[in-house]
C-alpha cells in the first residue's frame, strides 16, 4: 500500500485489505477474551501483522490516516493506536494520545497499545507527570492507560515512592482499573520486594486489590515459597 496520501477511497481499500486478513480460528479465539467487542466487529488479525501495518502508515502520512479512522472495527482502533505509539514529536504525541484514550472501551487495546509507546522510553522524565495527571479522571480505561505504562516502562527505584502514592490515592471500583492496580504492584514486588512489602502492610487499597496484588505476586515463579507464606498473612 502507498501511504503517502490518504483520503476515503483509499482508507476504504484499506478496509477491504484489513478483511483480506481474517483469520477466523484466531477471531474465534480471541472475541472470547476480549469483552465488550461484537464479534461482528472484529475482524481477526495477529497483534504482529497489525504493529508491521501500523509500522508502514507511520512512516509516512499518517496525519490524514488518523483524520479518517472510523473505529468500526477492533482492528481498525487497534491499528489507530499503534500508528500514534510510533509518532516520535512529543507535542504531537500528546495531542493524539489525549483524544485515543478516550475511545478506548476493552482492555486488550489498552494494553497492546501502552506497551508499544516507544516515545516514553526516551522521554521517562518529562512524560511520568503528564501519565499520572490522568490517573485522577473518571473513566475506565483512561486510568488503566497510565498504570499498564508505568508497569511496562516506569518499574525503576526512582519512581517507586510516586507509583505507590498514586495507586493508594485511587479510589475507583472499576474492574479493570483494580485489575491493572494488582499487576503493576505485582510486578513492582518481583524487583524491589522489601519496599512493595512494606507498601502491602501499609496502604489505602481496597480489599479486592489488596488480595488480588498478593494473589498475583504469590502466582509468580519468581517468588519463593517462603515470601509466598509471608505474603499469604498480610490478605484481608
Amino acid at each position: 500500500m502507498n501511504n503517502r496520501e490518504w483520503n476515503k477511497e483509499k482508507y476504504k481499500k484499506y478496509i477491504d485489505y484489513l478483511k483480506n486478513l481474517e483469520d477466523k480460528e484466531y477471531k474465534n479465539f480471541n472475541s472470547k477474551l476480549v469483552p465488550n467487542i461484537d464479534s461482528k466487529n472484529m475482524i481477526g488479525i495477529r497483534i504482529p501483522i497489525l504493529r508491521k501495518i501500523a509500522k508502514k502508515i507511520a512512516k509516512n502520512d499518517y496525519y490524514s490516516f488518523l483524520e479518517l479512522v472510523q473505529n468500526k472495527y477492533f482492528e481498525e482502533t487497534l491499528i489507530e493506536g499503534l500508528v500514534i505509539s510510533n509518532i516520535d514529536n512529543l507535542d504531537t504525541f500528546k495531542k493524539y494520545y489525549e483524544k485515543y484514550i478516550k475511545k478506548i472501551d476493552n482492555w486488550a487495546t489498552c494494553d497492546t497499545f501502552c506497551n508499544s509507546l516507544k516515545i516514553v522510553e526516551k522521554n521517562k522524565e518529562k512524560l511520568f507527570e503528564y501519565f499520572k495527571d490522568f490517573l485522577t479522571i473518571d473513566s475506565e480505561y483512561i486510568i488503566r492507560c497510565s498504570l499498564i505504562v508505568f508497569l511496562n516502562f516506569y518499574n525503576d527505584e526512582k519512581y517507586l515512592n510516586d507509583i505507590f502514592n498514586s495507586v493508594n490515592n485511587i479510589n475507583s471500583e472499576y474492574y479493570y482499573v483494580k485489575m491493572a492496580v494488582a499487576w503493576l504492584l505485582s510486578m513492582i514486588y518481583v524487583k524491589y520486594p522489601d519496599k512493595t512489602l512494606i507498601f502491602l502492610k501499609n496502604n489505602n487499597l481496597d480489599t479486592f486489590t489488596h488480595n488480588k496484588t498478593i494473589q498475583k505476586i504469590i502466582e509468580s515463579k519468581k517468588v519463593n515459597n517462603e515470601e509466598k507464606e509471608d505474603l499469604r498473612k498480610l490478605k484481608r
